[in-house]
């Protein structure tokens, strides 16, 4: 379950298919008859479907979860994100805060906790939970936090906050796409726009092209004076992206 709950929140899904048959009654073949066993398999089965983007079968692997055990926190964690994800964000909160009150110091939760609030609007409420995570010594991808805390930082205008979170994240792990893109648009707002290139570029080596990217990279040039390439991620990003926020602002001409 660490490994899938992993997964799912810094921009790289976890892909595969849920184990298992399951029935109307929603019990598995074979499944362990012990309550905390059952809410574990459930619970990594609604993670499955999480992030397979079948939010409502997700759901329900979580209710089976929590009837076998209300007090397993990481279904409670998921039941978190789904809602995030639904945009349903008071039932989010209290699915974290319930997850959190069964286990206050799991980093995983802490961290997805403190990323919901940063996606809502409570940026400068995220930084201690990332923080906590940073924390456990026993946790397993402080480069996500890192890279989290970098960009809330970031939308709070912080910029040397989240530029020595996205330095610690590269050290820890040098090609981490998320911290690539967010160390570009640091330098941007800097206007260190030759090393934001630079970094724009570290990252197309490593993930593909985004609708956010290909808007950055083209305020980079426009900003360097490269008309050629500006045209070319202009071009890019209106033929795959062409329904985008970034599309939208390219045919305002709000560049900033």
């Amino acid at each position: 379950m660490r490994r899938a709950l992993c997964c799912i929140l810094m921009l790289a899904g976890c892909a595969g298919q849920p184990a298992g048959p399951v029935g109307n009654t929603g019990t598995i073949v074979g499944e362990p008859t012990a309550p905390r066993n059952r809410a574990r398999v459930h619970t990594e089965l609604a993670t499955l479907y999480y992030t397979s983007r079948n939010m409502s079968v997700a759901l329900e692997e979580l209710r089976i979860a929590v009837r076998a055990d209300p007090g397993y926190a990481a279904a409670h964690g998921v039941f978190g994100l789904v809602y995030m994800e639904l945009r349903e964000n008071g039932l989010a909160a209290q699915s974290f805060q319930r997850a959190l009150g069964l286990a206050p110091e799991d980093p995983d939760l802490n961290h997805n906790y403190g990323w919901f609030l940063c996606q809502t609007g409570r940026e400068r409420d995220a930084a201690p939970y990332f923080q906590r995570a940073l924390d456990n010594p026993l946790y397993a991808t402080p480069a996500r936090s890192h890279t989290a805390a970098g960009a809330c930082a970031l939308r709070r205008g912080e910029l040397k906050t989240a530029q020595d979170h996205l330095e610690r994240a590269l050290r820890l792990e040098p090609n981490f796409p998320v911290a690539l893109l967010h160390s570009a648009q640091l330098r941007y707002r800097q206007g260190r726009h030759d090393e934001a290139r630079r970094m724009l570029q570290r990252y197309d080596s490593v993930a593909q092209s985004s609708a956010e990217s290909l808007w950055l990279g083209l305020r980079i040039e426009r900003r360097l004076g490269a008309r050629a390439a500006e045209l070319s991620y202009g071009n890019q990003l209106r033929r795959r992206f062409p329904g985008s926020p970034e599309v939208q602002a390219l045919q305002r001409g709000d560049y900033d």
